[in-house]
């Protein structure tokens, strides 16, 4: 009898073990769903250095191929400028490098790529030609990181043609990186603002 009692119990335990299993599996699938729905849009504009709209500070350095590269101010071409910073220790930066000749042609405004960042010349240059990075221009400025308040990384920077600032954000994925143009043609700091605007909206006309 009490080997019967016994045997149900543990049964009965096995099966709340199993419920118990299921329920959690299914908690974390709705965290998962709800960490995606909650995924800033776009770039994540973090409220630090020249602010949108204002005429960013204009940089004249020398990149790692001895190159004058001129950051901000009017460019005589009529283009725009990305200002990519990055780091030779950041994977997200690795996995963007390659996207950025596609993005550059894809733009229907022809735009500019400057990378930058700081730190050792030797380490950076090794880094540019294991990449082959030579075809965009790669300055290292510790001011110019300075000026944009740079802190997490990849974070990108898009100028227009007469200097201002357009959008700006950290970036880790190329839909982020296309976020800054789209912001840009919507008129907007981000498109975080785009949609959280639409969202009042809405929520204004349905009051």
């Amino acid at each position: 009898m009490m080997s019967t009692a016994l045997t149900v119990s543990t049964a009965l335990l096995w099966v709340a073990v199993l419920a118990l299993g299921a329920i959690c599996l299914a908690l974390v699938r709705q965290v998962g769903i709800l960490y995606e729905r909650m995924m800033p849009v776009g770039a994540l504009m973090i409220d630090k250095g020249p602010a949108v709209g204002a005429l960013a500070p204009t940089f004249e350095l020398n990149d790692l191929f001895g190159r004058q590269v001129k950051v901000g101010g009017i460019d005589a071409a009529g283009k725009g400028t990305l200002l990519f910073f990055l780091s030779p220790t950041c994977p997200v930066c690795k996995k963007l490098l390659p996207l950025l000749p596609s993005i550059q042609a894809s733009e229907a405004t022809p735009v500019n790529i400057v990378l930058a960042s700081d730190g050792e010349v030797a380490e950076h240059t090794r880094f540019a030609q294991k990449h082959s990075l030579d075809r965009f221009p790669y300055v290292l400025s510790q001011e110019l990181g300075m000026a944009y308040q740079i802190g997490k990384l990849p974070y990108a920077v898009l100028l227009d043609e007469s200097g201002k600032v357009r959008a700006k954000g950290l970036v880790n994925s190329r839909e982020h990186l296309e976020s800054l143009f789209e912001a840009r043609e919507l008129g907007v700091a981000s498109l975080q603002q785009y949609v959280h605007g639409a969202e009042h909206e809405h929520h204004e006309q349905h009051a």
